[in-house]
């Protein structure tokens, strides 16, 4: 019977890395398993309670954070003026009670951003 591929050359039974140092070369296993495999992840630096589902980065200036508060407090303004002008009587009078609430928060933001940052007065 004719064979279509011919038989393998015959080759050294001892391994190619064996004129390696083998523990050298363990580690070096090693290290690239665990980099591929088991990659190092960040630690937090402390733990937050279970329920928390949001944080705030650390290291946020004062600035940035009372933009974003007066933002934030601009846009639930916008929602309950919508809201309560859509509704009547005593659900009304809460509405806008809230929307009191947070026009007059809104206030204290942009005061707090004004002396934050001087150059806009």
């Amino acid at each position: 019977m004719f064979k279509v591929t011919p038989n393998p050359p015959d080759s050294d039974p001892t391994s190619s890395y064996s004129s390696l140092d083998p523990e050298k070369f363990h580690e070096a296993t090693e290290r690239a398993l665990n980099f591929y495999l088991k990659p190092e992840q960040a630690k937090p630096k402390k733990a937050s309670p279970a329920g928390q589902l949001f944080t705030v980065v650390d290291g946020v200036d004062t600035e940035s954070l009372l933009a974003n508060l007066s933002e934030n407090l601009a846009s639930a303004n916008a929602m309950i003026n919508d809201l309560a002008f859509d509704l009547e009587g005593s659900r009304r009078h809460v509405a806008l009670g809230i929307l009191q609430v947070i026009e007059v928060s809104e206030l204290l933001a942009n005061r707090a951003l004004d002396i934050t940052d001087p150059r806009e007065q």
